[in-house]
């Protein structure tokens, strides 16, 4: 199984978002359907940027996919506890 690593934005908004959708859809366009996102320098994410996740989250799953978030900071982490997403997200 083939995992592609992506970073995810700092500010993870309405722009970037934008942006990563379209980048995430040509992947999976591409073939790829396991992906490991990686939080690590992201300090900020919105409901855009969430929406984008549980949009790329729920192509791969229809494709028999993966998709797992990595290296999320606290702050980012209390809003997927508070959207209840971190309970549909694999988080490592």
């Amino acid at each position: 199984m083939n995992e592609l690593k992506i970073s995810i934005p700092e500010n993870f908004a309405v722009d970037e978002a934008a942006e990563f959708r379209q980048n995430m859809n040509n992947l999976i366009n591409e073939g790829n359907k396991n992906f490991i996102l990686n939080f690590n320098s992201c300090t900020f994410i919105d409901s855009t940027g969430l929406g984008v996740l549980v949009g790329v989250y729920k192509k791969c799953t229809e494709l028999n996919g993966t998709l797992t978030l990595n290296s999320i900071n606290p702050k980012v982490m209390k809003i997927f506890e508070l959207t209840r997403l971190d309970k549909v997200f694999e988080i490592k």
